[in-house]
């Protein structure tokens, strides 16, 4: 089609526009019916039942490009969700949220606690036909920890005193005092190639972009800017995957990708509450081919001050920000009633949830009195505060999400009330990381943090987690958050270690080195071409068992398209 549009526009060059209105016809008439007849057939035959086959290929996007595949070192949500297909680690969690072995068949606690010896299935390989082994976990472990790394997850593993490989299938590792969080920590950790990597920068190695791993699947291609596209790994430890290929096409804009969810051009996407609430319901023909499921996740919403700037270094500040905000506000506008106001950076619900908090009530009164406190003025009559002669004005960073967008302009609105000028800026995911978070240059940000099930949460908040490329970018340093974190990862006793937790969550309330904005659900649409998937979700969530969904061949699309 395209050569022969290309060849009428050369010799037809002064009835452009005639032919190409020959041509827009010549395509509706020759290609829309046929497109027709291929919607309504697979409408047709999206509820039929079909065994399990392997085959096809599935398609979902991301807002923002993985800057490596390393995820140990990226530290990503999106490099993440690419790297889980390609790297093992050595336990995982089933669907009930229960660990079992992944790449270990089985594991050992000392009886002093101190000491976990895993044993490794046999017969492990990479993706390269080479032996998966010990020698493998043992540096990762090394690289990770390694300060020229700077992996924001170190400090899990820097707590290991001694790590042994008595044998190819045998890696031990013992701690100074017993760690709560041990085991979790390695269903964390994704295993990297020895062979491939000594003796290379992690930052910098081609590996980054071109991996080989020991899962499900392998990478097939990266197009810088488009997509990254995978293949079903014929030597994964666990088996193999039912579906043939994953392609994660990059896509920032989030409105682009709902259209290419209407258009079956994607599979999946998440989506914002709008889009579940409201479109979706009230369009029968996405009803009929898209299926919806919603989760409260293990994340939320915030907006965090960097605290190494004033005014945000005065917490009578960062207490009237917190009152001058109406979450209810940003809950019910953005999310429309689809999140939780939360007083704790624990999901709602969960034992590590200190029941006994309460959030921050909307109170502009308060919020006024508390600045006025702070020696903020409106000298100027103008409804803008001033301390020393200068406004109170600052700027938020966010990436280019539209919720956090949304929020952000409602708490504009709001601190404006109290007499606090606020300018917004969104910026593309891969630039806000790498010239704004590690760097530290900003002053407000609106952001999310997704957590595991382990309440440790020490690489967020502890003090000494503040170099480039780590989680407390926002400069956080209270000796009391610091002694509970460390208690909280020393501590054995379940109920114990929760009141730690409960008076951390208090602390850090009370403190307020940040704003919690919202605990919201997980909402999610995917296409019913895609079977396999369990109703309702278990407690680990609707992609669990991703390596079981299937695509039923009637049901694929032109592979050719898929590409």
């Amino acid at each position: 089609m395209k050569n022969f549009a290309f060849l009428n526009n050369k010799l037809l060059k002064r009835n452009a526009k005639v032919s190409s209105t020959f041509l827009l016809l010549f395509l509706l008439s020759s290609c829309g019916k046929p497109a027709q007849d291929a919607t309504k057939s697979l409408l047709e035959n999206l509820n039929k039942t079909y065994p399990s086959q392997s085959g096809g290929t599935f398609i979902d996007a991301t807002i923002g490009e993985p800057s490596g595949l390393i995820y140990m070192v990226a530290g990503e949500s999106a490099a993440g969700a690419i790297s889980s297909n390609i790297f093992n680690k050595l336990l995982k969690y089933d669907k009930n949220l229960d660990l079992e072995g992944e790449l270990a068949e089985n594991w050992k606690i000392s009886a002093d606690q101190k000491t976990i010896t895993f044993k490794l299935k046999p017969n492990l390989k990479w993706a390269d036909g080479k032996p998966l082994t010990s020698a493998d976990v043992l540096w990762t472990w090394q690289a990770v920890i390694d300060e020229k790394t700077g992996s924001p997850y170190a400090s899990d593993y820097q707590l290991v005193k001694k790590a042994e490989t008595p044998d190819a299938l045998t890696f031990s590792v013992t701690y100074e005092q017993a760690y709560a969080p041990a085991l979790d920590s390695w269903s964390g950790l994704q295993i990297l190639p020895k062979h491939l990597l000594v003796n290379q920068d992690l930052h910098t190695s081609a590996f980054t972009r071109k991996p080989v791993g020991s899962s499900y699947y392998q990478l097939d291609r990266w197009t810088h800017g488009e997509n990254i596209k995978l293949s079903r790994n014929p030597r994964s430890v666990l088996g193999q995957a039912k579906i043939d290929n994953l392609v994660t096409r990059i896509i920032p804009d989030s409105s682009a990708q709902f259209l290419e969810l209407m258009a079956d051009n994607i599979d999946s996407m998440g989506l914002d509450p709008i889009k579940y609430a409201r479109i979706i319901p009230a369009r029968p023909e996405l009803q009929q081919k898209l299926a919806l499921y919603k989760e409260l996740g293990s994340g939320y919403t915030y907006m965090g001050f960097n605290l190494k700037h004033q005014p945000f270094d005065d917490v009578r500040v960062r207490h009237a920000i917190n009152y001058a905000i109406d979450k209810q506000e940003i809950i019910d506008g953005v999310y429309l009633g689809l999140g939780i106001d939360i007083a704790s950076p624990y999901k709602p619900g969960t034992r590590w949830s200190n029941p006994n908090l309460k959030p921050y009530p909307y109170d502009p009164a308060k919020a006024k009195a508390l600045l006025k406190a702070a020696g903020f003025v409106d000298s100027n009559n103008d409804g803008i505060l001033e301390r020393d002669g200068k406004p109170f004005s600052f700027e938020i960073l966010t990436n280019q999400n539209k919720e956090r967008e949304k929020s952000a302009v409602l708490i504009q609105h709001r601190l404006k009330d109290v007499g606090i000028q606020v300018n917004i800026r969104a910026i593309e995911w891969a630039s806000f990381i790498s010239r704004f978070i590690k760097t530290g240059d900003f002053e407000v940000v609106v952001l999310g943090w997704g957590l595991g099930l382990d309440p440790d949460q020490y690489n967020i908040w502890h003090s000494s987690q503040q170099a480039p490329g780590q989680f407390n970018f926002i400069g956080y340093n209270n000796p009391t958050i610091d002694k509970l974190l460390e208690q909280g990862r020393l501590e054995l006793n379940p109920d114990k270690r929760m009141k730690i937790y409960h008076e951390f969550a208090q602390t850090l309330l009370e403190d307020s080195p940040i704003v919690y904005l919202s605990a919201g659900y997980g909402l999610t649409a995917i296409h019913k071409r895609v079977k396999g998937i369990d109703a309702p979700a278990p407690p680990a969530g609707v992609g669990w068992n991703s390596y079981d969904w299937y695509i039923p061949e009637p049901l694929r699309r032109n592979e050719i398209a898929a590409k």
